[in-house]
Formats: C-alpha cells, structure tokens, sequence
C-alpha cells in the first residue's frame, strides 16, 4: 500500500514555505521585466499580499514551534520578525509608489533583496532544524495550518497595526476573530 495522498495534503510546512519563496522571487522578476506600470502595479500588489499571507503565518505556526523546539530558536525567532517588520516597511513604501516612477524600481528591488535574504536564511539554516527536531507527521499538520492561515490573513501592510502584533493576539480567541480582522482590515482599506 502507498502512502502517497492524492489531494497533495502529504506537502510539510518545508514545502509550502519553499514554494511561496520560490513565488515571491517569480514576481519579483515578473515585475522587473515589464516596462507596463500597470502590470507593475498588479504584480507588486499580488506579492505585497502572497508576503503578507506568508509572514503570517509563519508567525502564527512556524515560529512558535521554533522558539520551542530548535535549539536557540528564540533568537532566531527575534530576528526572523525584526526581518518581517523590515519587509513590511519597504512594501508599505511600495504600495505608496508611483508604478511608472523610478522609486518603485528602486522599492522592488530593496524588497527582492531582502526577500530573497530571508528567504535564504530560512531555507539553509531553520528548515533544516525544523526537519531535524520536528516529526513529519507534524510537520505536515503545521504545513495545513499554514495553507489555512494564508487564506485568513490580511493581504495588505497596515501601518497603525503590525502584522505580529494583531495576529498574536487574536490567534488565541479562534478564527472567528481573525476572519472579523481582516474583514476589518479589507474595509478600512476600500473606505
């Protein structure tokens, strides 16, 4: 008997992460190679989301059980957010951007850089320590709390709420809680 899953739920939150850096960067490059602002703009606002989603839920499931289970994963765990809050600040810059201006060049690629740091970081020094100390079977399960967390979490930087900050403190109340946030979030972006 195989233990192959049809429905692509055996993908570890290894997995997962490494294919939304591997999107990230995709954008990144998509961006760069149009000269068509608009195109710009949609591909910027399609990663500012795909980061925020990511980073997310990083923070919600990933990084809780690094501080816990790796060795001196608080530390790491630290500068992981500190990396988010500095991604977070370029995309904010980002979003108030002129796409046809060479300051939005400029932003994206500030953001490539530092995407593709963390990325880097993450994929050569913590995934391996989550898979060294981590079951697979766990690993899977985080890997499906991500995939959730994605779909619930806010898709825009917002500078009077920090991303780590709202999301800690509404994990504990439950979903229900985060849906109302980003609903929130959403309509006070529109309004």
């Amino acid at each position: 008997m195989t233990m192959h899953s049809t429905s692509g739920s055996t993908a570890d939150v290894v997995d997962i992460l490494t294919t939304d850096h591997r999107e990230m960067m995709e954008l990144i490059d998509q961006i760069k190679s149009t000269n068509d602002a608009e195109r710009r703009r949609d591909s910027a606002d399609m990663l500012i989301a795909e980061v925020m989603r990511h980073s997310v839920a990083e923070e919600m499931f990933v990084y809780p059980v690094i501080e816990k289970h790796v060795p001196n994963g608080s530390e790491e765990v630290e500068h992981d957010k500190k990396e988010h809050d500095e991604i977070v600040q370029v995309m904010q810059q980002l979003e108030d951007a002129d796409a046809s201006e060479p300051v939005f060049m400029e932003r994206v690629g500030k953001l490539g850089e530092l995407l593709n740091h963390h990325a880097d970081d993450e994929e050569s020094d913590q995934f391996p320590k989550l898979r060294a100390h981590i079951p697979g079977d766990k690993l899977v399960d985080m890997g499906n709390k991500v995939q959730n967390a994605k779909k619930l979490a806010p898709t825009r930087p917002h500078p009077s709420a920090p991303h780590s900050e709202l999301f800690h403190k509404s994990v504990g109340a439950g979903v229900g809680m985060v849906d109302r946030l980003r609903d929130k979030l959403s309509g006070r972006m529109t309004g």
